[in-house]
């Protein structure tokens, strides 16, 4: 059995809102063991036999059928979130600051991501790790950024997901 963390993209911000004790329990339904939501941000821990693409599939399908969303979800073997989690690459704490891990399940867009370091403002870091994409910006600045402008797009939805590094530190908690 492998403990994994799933993150869940797009969870209670524009209009798609559920309470987690209901994720919870569709994963429940869906096979999962020992699921645990984190914050109410679709941040889930649970077991499974299965593979990490197979959690995927399998966790989105259920999603979907239990709350009729386009449900997006990345997963991660708990040593894997911890490798990415050590491997922040900036002061992890500083103030007027937001640091953010982005997950990208496809390299293609990891690579157009890790681009836009050229674009960045003086004040935005950005840093390809190995499946994620390490990024610092300013608190009053995140919409605007280079990353923030782009990982609006449709494009990103199904592939991407970031979280606050805080978040990160709780759900490996």
């Amino acid at each position: 059995m492998t403990r994994y963390a799933a993150f869940l993209r797009g969870v209670n911000v524009s209009g798609t809102t559920m309470k987690m004790a209901d994720v919870a329990e569709a994963l429940t339904g869906a096979g999962f063991t020992d699921v645990r939501t984190i914050l109410a941000s679709g941040n889930v821990l649970l077991d499974s036999k299965a593979a990490a693409t197979a959690v995927r599939t399998k966790a989105e399908a259920a999603l979907r059928n239990a709350f009729g969303y386009e449900a997006w979800v990345l997963v991660y073997d708990l040593e894997t979130l911890r490798a990415i989690f050590d491997g922040y690459p900036f002061d992890r704490e500083v103030e007027g600051y937001h640091s953010y891990v982005t997950f990208v399940s496809d390299e293609e867009i990891l690579d157009e991501l890790a681009d836009l370091a050229g674009d960045a403002g003086p004040d935005e870091k950005i840093d390809r790790g190995v499946g994620v994409l390490y990024w610092q910006v300013p608190k009053s600045s995140t919409l605007d950024s280079a990353v923030g402008k782009t990982m609006g797009k449709k494009r990103y939805k199904s592939s991407t997901t970031t979280r606050n590094v805080r978040t990160l530190a709780k759900v490996l908690t």
